[in-house]
């Protein structure tokens, strides 16, 4: 008897939790490599990098048009996160002559905690707070980091799951050949 009820169970139990983070994520499913990516339109978290002045202004995909931008979905308690900042913060500053962008988007709950991280690792490039995780579950989002580098027509050039390298030549490389002009992603 009870293995019928576990041979039962398990698939109820795996629908359900499919089920469960379907509906969690709005139903919206992952961004694939050559599609458009949803553009957002988000406050520019107070002492972030990026520009604007403290706390004025917005980050929007749509003021980086025809440009390579990186979205990096992440957050302050995240070990893979806080692992990868310092290699994201000198990646961006490579790429800037480039035009290419790199946009952090926390998904952070606590403001001091957002501030006094930014502070800490000196990050110059734009970030917007995010707690609500919408924009992440647009983009298909389930864990952190995740990373989109976003190629200049807006269409998914890559996804990166977990935290990487920045310094690693294979990225700035790829980065770099997506920001020539004339260069457009393969599967477009």
């Amino acid at each position: 008897m009870g293995k019928k009820l576990l041979v039962y169970s398990v698939p109820v139990i795996i629908v359900g939790a499919v089920a469960w983070f379907t509906l969690r994520s709005g139903g919206a499913r992952a961004v694939e490599v050559g599609e458009g990516v949803p553009g957002f339109s988000l406050p520019l978290f107070t002492g972030s990098g990026g520009g604007a002045p403290a706390g004025q202004g917005t980050v929007s995909l749509d003021d980086y048009r025809g440009h390579v931008v990186v979205v990096n979905f992440w957050a302050t308690w995240c070990p893979p996160c806080v692992a990868e900042t310092p290699s994201l913060e000198d990646f961006a500053e490579k790429v800037k002559p480039l035009g290419v962008v790199v946009v952090g988007v926390s998904v952070d709950e606590d403001p001091a905690a957002l501030t006094a991280f930014i502070n800490k690792y000196h990050l110059t490039y734009p970030i917007a707070r995010e707690p609500s995780r919408a924009l992440a579950g647009r983009y298909g989002t389930l864990q952190f980091p995740e990373t989109y580098i976003v190629d200049r027509s807006g269409h998914l050039a890559e996804k990166i799951i977990s935290n990487t390298d920045w310094d690693d030549p294979r990225m700035l490389a790829f980065v770099r050949d997506l920001a020539q002009p004339g260069v457009q992603q393969a599967s477009n």
